[in-house]
Parts: structure tokens; C-alpha cells; sequence
């Protein structure tokens, strides 16, 4: 009897059994070659091909005028705010490093309508003033007066409060009328209006000064509070009197500084949002948006309501 793989059949089945070790095997008895390698044994290119584009892709291109601010800031989702973290109750930050006051919640207000995020720098109110910011920031809401003097380098919007300038003396001050500061040492905030008052050079717009300067000694300081506290010392200890805004003088006299406020304000400060004449991205749809925003807080009494919360008084329209 014949074996089975002597048959026919049975050399067929012994010739696809060889066929298929071969192929196991690379054909050639040897192994595989690797992903690295090409079958000769040669080095594969590890250069990838340029993927596929997809045509399905989402734009992530700005929209709007690059050039342009207003469009920066929307497409940034932030909006880069100066102001001043030691200007209490308008701008202040608390131990834990959050800010707090009337100016921050209308920036934050401002913000929120742009719909975008507010962040807050800390920057000198003389650097701020002096424009060329060099795109540092985008605007400053830190009460800052409308003058002439500083149109010339800074763009603002439409006022969003108006506050009294005041003199301030020590509570053991003898002196009854801001004549009788003639000669004596008053401190003010630098490049402040306050100070321009004192010089002689106070042009305001759209403002007009009710009482004339008297001729005192002027002692400048870096931030109009320090220039609280040294008159806080004692009546002529450092300070005879200090020119201020009502408000701030207000709030220091609640904290029980020993001050009380001397006559009438000479003046009223139209008081605005800053933005920077010489910013490289065209800041005049910003500062026509951010008074829209303002005048439509003004309408819906959000301004009124933020001024009576820090001031208790709405001082947000003109007197």
C-alpha cells in the first residue's frame, strides 16, 4: 500500500507545506527585514512624508483689522488695565493680592461689556500720564483728569465721574479758610492736577477753577496717600494741609485719620479712561467703544450704584 504522501494528492499537500515555510521564513531563510531597514538591509529614510492637509480644518486666523486695538483686545480675550494699587477707596489691593475700589469695578465692568477678561498692573500715575506706554498696557482707569496739557498725548473717553479737589488739614489745624494757607506747606500726589493748581498751570477742559490758588510751600510725593499719612503725624508736623480728591480725603477722615476737610472744593475733576496717542494699533474704535460702554453704565445706573457702594454719594454726573 502506497504512503499517502506518495500518492498524488499527497505530493501536492507535501509541496503547499514547503511553500508555505518559505514564506515564513522571507523567502530566503533569513529573518524579516526590520521597519528600519529595506529588504536588501539597507536604511529605511526616517524623513516622514509631508502630511495630507485637511481640507475640513477650522480657520484660527483674527478676525477683524490687526492694526486696529479694539480688535487686539477682542481677539486677545484680555483686556491689560493701569492703574494704582495704593489710591484708596478708588484703586487698592488687599493683603491677599486681589484689587478692589471704584475705578476697578468700573474697569472690570468696562471689560465684561468689551467681553473679554480685565487684568491689573500696578504702574506710577507719572509714568501713565507721560503717554508713550510702548504697548505695555491698553488703557488706564485710575481717575485720571481731562486736561488740556495731557490730550496732547493721551486719548480719553468721555468722563465717567467728576470729583471735588479739597484741601485737607490735621484736626488741630487752626486755619479756617484756605487763605489762611498762605505760605504754609501743602503736600500733593505727582504729576497730579492738584499740583499744576498749586504751580498756577491747572488748564481744565471742559472745567473751570473756583477758587483762586493761594501761595503756599508745595511738597510733592510719590502717591497722594503717603502724603495722608505724613499729614496724619500732627497739624505742621511735616504737613500743613494736603490738596486731594474729596473722596479719598472722606474715606481717610471714616478710617479715623485725625483730618478734617478745609472749605469748599476749588475745583471739580472731569475724570476719564486712558488710552495712548502713540500706541502702535489705532486706539480710536477702543476709546469711542469704551465711552459707549460708559455712557450705556451711566444710563442703566450701574456707575451710580458702584458710586454709592466706595463714595456714598453718586458723584458720576456733573455737579
Amino acid at each position: 500500500m502506497d504512503r499517502p504522501w506518495q500518492t498524488m494528492p499527497g505530493r501536492l499537500l507535501a509541496v503547499l507545506l514547503l511553500a508555505t515555510l518559505l514564506v515564513a521564513c522571507g523567502q530566503s531563510g533569513g529573518a524579516a527585514p526590520s521597519p528600519n531597514e529595506t529588504a536588501d538591509g539597507s536604511p529605511a529614510s526616517t524623513t516622514d512624508a509631508p502630511p495630507t492637509p485637511a481640507t475640513d480644518a477650522p480657520t484660527t486666523e483674527p478676525a477683524g483689522d490687526a492694526s486696529d486695538l479694539l480688535v487686539e483686545v477682542t481677539n486677545r480675550g484680555t483686556l491689560l488695565i493701569a492703574t494704582d494699587a495704593n489710591y484708596k477707596p478708588q484703586s487698592f489691593k488687599n493683603p491677599d493680592g486681589s484689587w478692589e475700589g471704584f475705578d476697578i469695578d468700573v474697569a472690570r465692568e468696562i471689560a465684561n461689556r468689551l467681553g473679554v477678561e480685565a487684568e491689573f498692573l500696578d504702574i506710577s500715575f507719572d509714568v501713565v500720564t507721560a503717554g508713550s506706554w510702548n504697548d505695555r498696557w491698553d488703557i488706564n482707569v485710575g481717575s485720571m483728569t481731562v486736561t488740556e496739557e495731557r490730550k496732547e498725548a493721551l486719548l480719553f473717553t468721555t468722563p465717567y465721574y467728576y470729583t471735588p479737589a479739597s484741601f485737607v488739614v490735621h484736626q488741630d489745624s487752626s486755619a479756617a479758610s484756605i487763605d489762611d494757607l498762605a505760605g504754609k506747606k501743602v503736600g500733593v500726589g505727582a504729576a497730579t492736577t492738584y499740583l499744576d493748581y498749586l504751580n498756577g498751570t491747572l488748564v481744565l477742559a471742559g472745567e473751570e477753577i473756583r477758587t483762586a490758588a493761594p501761595q503756599t510751600e508745595v511738597q510733592v510725593y510719590d502717591a497722594d496717600l503717603l502724603a495722608i499719612a505724613d499729614l496724619a503725624l500732627g497739624d505742621g508736623a511735616r504737613l500743613d494741609a494736603v490738596l486731594i480728591a474729596l473722596p479719598t480725603a472722606e474715606n481717610a477722615i471714616s478710617e479715623e485719620q485725625p483730618l478734617k476737610i478745609l472749605g469748599a472744593p476749588v475745583y471739580y475733576e472731569a475724570l476719564g479712561v486712558v488710552l495712548d496717542k502713540s500706541s502702535t494699533l489705532n486706539s480710536q474704535s477702543l476709546t469711542a467703544e469704551i465711552s459707549r460702554i460708559i455712557e450705556e453704565m451711566r444710563s442703566d445706573g450701574i456707575l451710580a450704584e458702584l458710586s454709592m457702594k466706595y463714595y456714598g454719594v453718586d458723584i458720576t454726573s456733573k455737579q
